[in-house]
């Protein structure tokens, strides 16, 4: 298959094991020995990759939570969006979308986005008891206000909508440097954000790579299916991360 797209492997090490189990605890060893700054699912399941990197003793935890990010180039938008979380966290906690929205916040920061501005997506732009992902929604907003989550200015909950158009924003009288302007969709839960993130995709035609943060590595998680581009989007993206974590400006805010 190499000879075939005119690739050499020399100089490369690869490192044989017996199964995909195998693969997976391998692969996050050698990270954690320093012999790598990147890991990519190849064609094992997402389960025995996740399963070795959350490993209690010999993962790759730190104190942050672990989300999925999608990069997304949209035609019809004016600016790279990220997504998150569409892949991980299936009903995250208002805990768990501090450390998602920072998550993504950083990445951003570390790929030149500036200003960054994060849009709290739920059904509705106003604070309803009856739906949880609203009240979440502004209080991560307060949150940020209080210097809890740092380096973005966000505004929720607003609607898919007037989170992405500036048209339909003013039309409803919403006032904010946010609205219309995103580049950060924070989803309420993984159904919405895994149906937005594939809408954008088969829909409006939407290029997209897909990495995971919060270990101590950058990892590349796509799909079996996802085009030859897509995966090396996704490497180029772990690349960025990898170099700002080895240059410790990572999750740095700057000057």
């Amino acid at each position: 298959m190499f000879d075939e797209i005119d690739v050499s492997l020399d100089g490369v090490r690869i490192v044989d094991v017996p199964h995909s189990h195998a693969a997976a605890a391998k692969a996050v060893e050698l990270v954690r020995q320093g012999s790598a700054e990147i890991l990519m699912k190849g064609s094992l399941h997402t389960d025995e990759l996740m399963s070795a990197v959350v490993a209690r003793e010999t993962g790759l935890r730190t104190g942050r939570r672990l989300s999925h990010v999608f990069i997304m180039d949209v035609p019809t938008y004016h600016k790279v969006l990220i997504v998150t979380d569409a892949a991980i966290n299936i009903s995250p906690t208002l805990e768990d979308k501090i450390d998602i929205t920072q998550n993504a916040i950083d990445l951003a920061l570390a790929l030149g986005v500036s200003p960054v501005r994060v849009a709290v997506l739920s059904a509705v732009e106003m604070v309803n008891a009856r739906m949880p992902s609203t009240l979440e929604a502004a209080a991560l907003c307060k949150m940020a206000d209080r210097g809890q989550i740092r380096g973005a200015v966000l505004d929720g909950p607003l609607a898919l909508d007037n989170a992405i158009n500036l048209h339909a924003a003013r039309l409803k009288n919403i006032e904010s440097p946010v609205a219309g302007r995103a580049n950060i969709l924070l989803v309420p839960d993984l159904n919405a954000g895994n149906m937005l993130a594939k809408s954008l995709s088969f829909l409006a035609d939407a290029d997209a790579a897909g990495i995971v943060l919060g270990a101590r590595v950058p990892i590349v998680l796509t799909s079996r299916a996802d085009s030859v581009e897509a995966k090396q989007t996704s490497c180029a993206v772990a690349v960025l991360v990898a170099a700002a974590m080895r240059d410790k400006t990572w999750g740095r805010l700057p000057s």
